[in-house]
C-alpha cells in the first residue's frame, strides 16, 4: 500500500477544508489560505508543496477535508506520486466506510439491544455522544482485552488468507496488511462497544458480522490500484493533448510542424515552461463524499480531470451552461474511441485499465459512472469518475 511507503510526497496540492476542518483550524488560531480552484470557485484551506501522507489521511478520516486538487503542466515526472496520492484518498474513504458499517452492525446487535432495554438511562445508539478523551478514559487498562478481541476477530481470516492456494504470496501480504489497517483505523467508539460486550452472551454475532465486513473491504481494496492507474492514464492523455497543441504553436515552422517536438528533451522543456507561463495546466481533483451530515453520500468519491487555460471566466461559463451548443457528453468508452479515431496516442492501455476497473467495481458492489464533457470551441475536456462505495 504505497501511501505508507514515503514519509513525504512532493506534490503541489490545494486542500479544501470542510466546515469541521475550518472550525478546527480557526479554533487553534491557524490562518487559512483563500485560493481559486479550477472551476473558478474560491475556497478556504491550505496549499502545500509537500506533505506527509499519513497526516493527510488523518485529516480525511476525521472529515476535515472535502476536496483535494492538484494542477501541473506535466505529470510524467510525478507519475508515482500522483498514483500514491490517489490510492491514499481511496483507501481513506474505504477505512471511513468500513468504520461506519461496523458501527451500524454493532448498534443493531442483540448485545446492544439487550443493554439498552436494561439501561434506559445509558443508551448506546447513534445519539450517544462521547469524546475521544472520555472514551480513552473509559478504556484505560483495556489494552490486553482489545488485543484479545483483535486476535479473535482476525484469526480465521488470517488462516483463510494464508491457506488460499489461489492467492500469490504478494496478494496474501496485501490482504493481511489490509485487515490490519482496517482494524487499526477503527474508531474508539467501535472498540468501546466491542470491548464492552467481549465474551458476553451474543458476542459471536458481533464477531461474525465484523469478519464479514472485513472480507468485503479486503476485496474492495483492489479498486484503489485500478483507480490510481486510470487517473494517471487520463492525466497523461490530457497532458499529451496540451503539449501537442502547444508544440504545434511553438514549432510550426519545423518540418514536422511540432508533432514530434515533445519527444526532444530540450524542446519538451521549452514546451513545459510555456505551458506553465500560460497556465495551460491539467487539473485533477478528488471530491470526498458529501460531508458527515450528508446521508447516503459519505461513501461517494468524485474524481475530475480537466485541461484548462488561464481564461477562468470563459471556462466557468462554459461549464455552468449545461445547454451550450458546443458541449458534448459521452461516457469514458466513447471518449477513448474518439481518441483512437482521431489518430492520437494508443488508447489500448486506458481501455485495459477501464475494463479492469469497471469489472472490479461490479464484483464488489461499488457503483461506478464516468462522464466526459467536451467543449469544442475551447478544445477543453472535463472527465468525471464517480464512485459510490
Amino acid at each position: 500500500m504505497a501511501q505508507d511507503k514515503k514519509a513525504l510526497l512532493d506534490l503541489p496540492i490545494k486542500v479544501v477544508l470542510s466546515e469541521q476542518g475550518v472550525s478546527h483550524f480557526i479554533s487553534r488560531n491557524q490562518k487559512l489560505a483563500r485560493f481559486r480552484m479550477a472551476d473558478n470557485v474560491e475556497e478556504s484551506g491550505v496549499a502545500l508543496t509537500s506533505f506527509a501522507p499519513l497526516s493527510l489521511q488523518s485529516m480525511i478520516l476525521v472529515d476535515y477535508i472535502s476536496k483535494i486538487e492538484i494542477s501541473m503542466p506535466e505529470f510524467v515526472s510525478s507519475r508515482q506520486e500522483i498514483m500514491d496520492l490517489s490510492k491514499l484518498v481511496v483507501y481513506s474513504l474505504l477505512y471511513k466506510q468500513f468504520d461506519r458499517e461496523v458501527r451500524a452492525v454493532l448498534l443493531s446487535s442483540e448485545c446492544v439491544h439487550r443493554w439498552n432495554r436494561a439501561n434506559a438511562a445509558q443508551l448506546i445508539d447513534e445519539k450517544t455522544a462521547m469524546t475521544d478523551a472520555q472514551l480513552r478514559t473509559r478504556m484505560a487498562n483495556r489494552a490486553p482485552l482489545i488485543k484479545q478481541a483483535r486476535t479473535e476477530i482476525l484469526r480465521p481470516i488470517y488462516d483463510h488468507i494464508v491457506n488460499d492456494a489461489s492467492l500469490s504470496p504478494e496478494e496474501k501480504n496485501v490482504y493481511l496488511l489490509m485487515t490490519e489497517k482496517l482494524l487499526n483505523r477503527l474508531s474508539l467508539f467501535n472498540w468501546y462497544i466491542i470491548v464492552k460486550f467481549y465474551k458476553k452472551d451474543g458476542f459471536s454475532e458481533i464477531l461474525s458480522s465484523i469478519r464479514q465486513i472485513i472480507q468485503q473491504y479486503m476485496e474492495k481494496s483492489k479498486i484503489a490500484e485500478y483507480i490510481s492507474l486510470m487517473v494517471i492514464e487520463l492525466a497523461l492523455n490530457c497532458e499529451n493533448v496540451n503539449m501537442q497543441k502547444m508544440a504545434k504553436d511553438m514549432f510550426r515552422d519545423d518540418d514536422d510542424e511540432g508533432v514530434n517536438a515533445i519527444f526532444d528533451p530540450k524542446k519538451r522543456k521549452m514546451i513545459i515552461d510555456e505551458l506553465a507561463a500560460k497556465h495551460e495546466f491539467v487539473y485533477i481533483s478528488w471530491k470526498l463524499g458529501g460531508g458527515s451530515l450528508s446521508i447516503g453520500k459519505q461513501g461517494r468519491l468524485q474524481i475530475t480531470l480537466y485541461n484548462k487555460s488561464d481564461e477562468f471566466q470563459e471556462f466557468k461559463e462554459s461549464i455552468q451552461n449545461k445547454t451550450a451548443a458546443d458541449l458534448g457528453k459521452k461516457n469514458l468508452i466513447d471518449f477513448y474511441n474518439e481518441l483512437s479515431n482521431d489518430g492520437g496516442a494508443s488508447t489500448d492501455l486506458g481501455l485495459y485499465y477501464l475494463s479492469y476497473l469497471d469489472e472490479a467495481c461490479r464484483k464488489v458492489n461499488v457503483k461506478f459512472e464516468s462522464l466526459v464533457n467536451q467543449f469544442a470551441a475551447r478544445d477543453l475536456t472535463v472527465i468525471n469518475l464517480v464512485f459510490n462505495f
